[in-house]
Parts: structure tokens; C-alpha cells; sequence
């Protein structure tokens, strides 16, 4: 029996690929996608931002025959986001800190660490907030929180305000920018690759300062 070429291509889909994801599954895949990355330990390396950005443009232009309806990318990734935190939040509850110090990845204990620090230089509502700003941070935040008993009251309400700011801040800059600019679609994957780009820098800069900091203690 010859493969069903739908299954095929969902299997060869590439999940840091913010254009892959959309293509396969639509606006659902943000859903998912920000469900691992903000719910998931997992799901660290996902592209949320560029992804969140690359929807935005495709809500006003078409690209390899996608075109994304602007509602359905608000909900899916409003309800991504936060869903994805409040699980985050209980997977800390009940067990955070014990499945931090037995993942290897490097990458997960720096963000692990830095999460801790924000939560005690800014306080949590500040801090659940800019996290959500943060790759990876944004991940390892959430059980963070859980793990060091902060309120469920206070992390339910400023996690919400974060990712509504997140998600559709970031969405409707993808918006804007495409409804600002004439044949965008012209334009779309060199401003992909710069997003993708941007987005890589909050983890670069996050590196550098772990770097100079383990520098310092030796």
C-alpha cells in the first residue's frame, strides 16, 4: 500500500521551523507548540516568538499556500500560552526541582538557575512576566515557580498577564509589519531569518552572562 502523502508530510515536519509547523498544522500548531514550551521541560528549544511573529504575517499574506486567519491565531496561541503555564506551574508543584536535577542538559540547569534569580531580584509578578520574554527561561520558569511554592493565585493571575502580552503583542507585531508593507509576501523569508535571528539574541546574551559568571566564581 502506497504511503498517504498527508501522513508523510506530517512526519516531515520540522518542529524549530516556524514556517514547517504552520504549513503542516495551521493555527493549531501554535497551540501546541506553546503548550510544550511554556507547559513542558521538553519543549525548551521551540521557536514561540518566531513562531507567534510568522503567523502574524501569514493572517495578511499567503506563503507556500498558507494563510492564517487572525482570530484563530489569537485563540490558539492565547490559550497555548497560558494553558501550557498553569500546567507548568503543577508539574513544579509536584515534583519541579527533583526533574530538573535529573535532566543533563546544560541549556535547561542555566535556564533552571537564571529563572530562580529573576523570580528573587523581581519578585514574581515582575518576573513572571519578563520571563515570558525570555527563551528558555520562559520554559523552566513556570516549574520554577511551582517547585518554590509561589501563591497559585499570584502566579495564575500575573502568568496571564504575561502571556497575553506575549502572545498577542508578539502576533500582532507579525500583523502590523505585514499590513505595513506592500507585497510582504515578496519579503517574507529574509524577515523570517531576522526573527529567528532576534530571537536567538535574549539566549546568547543569557550564555554570555552565565559564562562571565562562571568565570567570576573560579
Amino acid at each position: 500500500m502506497a504511503p498517504d502523502p498527508s501522513a508523510v508530510h506530517y512526519l516531515a515536519v520540522n518542529l524549530l521551523d516556524a514556517n514547517s509547523v504552520l504549513a503542516a498544522f495551521g493555527a493549531l500548531g501554535i497551540a501546541v507548540i506553546l503548550f510544550a514550551e511554556t507547559g513542558l521541560l521538553v519543549g525548551f528549544f521551540l521557536p514561540g516568538d518566531s513562531l507567534l511573529f510568522t503567523a502574524g504575517l501569514l493572517c495578511t499574506t499567503t506563503k507556500n499556500g498558507v494563510h492564517l486567519n487572525l482570530p484563530s491565531v489569537l485563540v490558539c496561541a492565547i490559550a497555548g500560552s497560558l494553558i501550557g503555564a498553569q500546567v507548568g506551574y503543577l508539574i513544579g508543584r509536584k515534583g519541579g526541582k527533583s526533574l530538573l536535577a535529573r535532566s543533563k542538559n546544560k541549556h535547561l540547569q542555566k535556564g533552571a538557575e537564571r529563572a530562580e534569580e529573576i523570580l528573587a531580584k523581581y519578585g514574581y509578578a515582575k518576573a513572571i512576566v519578563l520571563a515570558r520574554f525570555i527563551p528558555v527561561v520562559r520554559t523552566v520558569l513556570n516549574p520554577m515557580a511551582g517547585a518554590l511554592n509561589v501563591p497559585v493565585k499570584t502566579f495564575t493571575v500575573w502568568q496571564v498577564v504575561g502571556g497575553l502580552l506575549w502572545s498577542i503583542g508578539v502576533t500582532l507585531a507579525g500583523y502590523a509589519l505585514g499590513s505595513s508593507i506592500p507585497n510582504i509576501d515578496n519579503y517574507l523569508l529574509p524577515i523570517i531569518a531576522v526573527i529567528v535571528v532576534l530571537s536567538l539574541i535574549p539566549i546568547a546574551l543569557e550564555l554570555l552572562r552565565a559564562r562571565k559568571s562562571s568565570t567570576a566564581a573560579e
